[in-house]
């Protein structure tokens, strides 16, 4: 089975087009983070502080919220219409919203690593000395992401449009922080309930909240009502947008089980330390029964995780066909956000842009069900 339905291969010109966009993007971050310094003097409170955010915020990405946010902008404006740099400045709102998420959620799951480098509350724990340094970097880590989320919307308000998109789409904006957050509670409490109390709605919930709502759904229907889009093609957008926003999470939750270390630069065995209770989870335990199953709650609840128990996990997820169905969950969800793509009244270049780039998510997710998945 091959989960990848979006499938449009970036053709030369596109390629550079998405790269100069992506670029575009880097050097507006690379500015305000130059008029944050101005404005805010985080450096005069503390040069760690301003450097430690810098080089979190500007480290190697593929800034894809920001992109989707400027290439479905694109879409719905007037080809007429001249695409000035604030539109840029304003992208990197989404870029900000997201390492808000991250710095907080990289310390409820108490990450060592992010992009392959040590986590932010990490490097604030050697602010100065301490007799416990854990504690902080923790606490000064919520402080610094408190301020990066203001710096989001600082950025937001950059862009230059009619005062009644502006404020419509900065609701939205605000809105999804509230739901992603939503997301981040449901996740938390999930993790220490047991997995015969954490159903597959509960799951898709916070699939939807966490993740979709503000990866996919947030930025492109930022960039339509910006662009003046109609309130119908604004509604099948968010549909868009929280169907491959789904998939990407059920990605991600794949990936953390059958990845190596290299490729997602963080541990292996987080996802299973943490007791996340993912479809592949819920649907091992429903699939499963006796013995069978308290093998796997033994395993799955064990509070100090090897690479030993992450094979046994892995190879529960295969025998009973979990790893199958998550892969097919995937690819209904990009099927239907296929047929939604089609019927936009976008932009064709445009919408080529964003299935191309979209496209291009889900090849781990090919990898994997070519790896574990006998053909046909």
């Amino acid at each position: 089975m091959q989960p990848n339905t979006l499938r449009s291969p970036i053709a030369g010109k596109q390629a550079i087009l998405i790269e100069q966009i992506r670029k575009n993007i880097d050097r507006a971050l690379s500015q305000f983070l130059g008029q944050v310094k101005k404005d805010y003097k985080l450096h005069l409170v503390s040069p760690l502080l301003f450097d430690s955010v810098r080089e979190f915020t500007l480290r190697e990405g593929k800034r894809l919220r920001p992109l989707l946010l400027i290439l479905t902008y694109k879409g719905y404006a007037p080809s007429s219409k001249k695409i000035s740099r604030k539109l840029y400045n304003a992208s990197t709102c989404m870029e900000f919203l997201h390492n808000f998420m991250l710095i907080h959620d990289d310390i409820i799951d108490r990450s060592d690593l992010r992009r392959g480098r040590p986590t932010l509350h990490k490097i604030l724990a050697h602010t100065v000395p301490s007799a416990d340094p854990d504690k902080l970097g923790i606490d000064l880590g919520i402080i610094a992401g408190d301020i990066v989320y203001a710096l989001a919307i600082d950025a937001f308000l950059s862009i230059d449009e009619p005062s009644e998109r502006k404020e419509r789409a900065l609701k939205y904006f605000i809105q999804t922080a509230a739901f992603t957050a939503m997301g981040e509670f449901i996740d938390t409490v999930s993790g220490v309930k047991p997995i015969k109390d954490v159903d597959e709605k509960e799951v898709y919930l916070n699939y939807t909240l966490k993740t979709a709502r503000y990866t996919f759904d947030c930025p492109m229907v930022t960039g339509a009502i910006l662009a003046g889009a109609s309130n119908s093609e604004i509604k099948k957008i968010s549909r868009f947008g929280i169907l491959i926003g789904q998939a990407f999470q059920i990605q991600d939750d794949i990936i953390g089980i059958f990845e190596t270390e290299d490729n997602i630069g963080k541990s292996i065995l987080s996802d299973l330390a943490e007791g996340k209770k993912t479809l592949l989870v819920t649907h091992a335990f429903r699939v499963l029964k006796g013995e069978d199953r308290a093998r796997f709650l033994e395993i799955f609840s064990r509070e100090r995780q090897t690479l030993e128990n992450l094979e046994a996990v892995k190879k529960i997820f295969v025998q009973t066909k979990s790893l199958e169905y998550a892969l097919g969950a995937i690819h209904t969800r990009l099927h239907e956000a296929q047929r939604i793509l089609k019927s936009l009244k976008i932009n064709d270049t445009y919408r080529t842009l964003l299935e191309a780039s979209i496209s291009k998510l889900f090849s781990h997710s090919e990898k994997i069900a070519s790896l574990y998945q006998s053909p046909g």
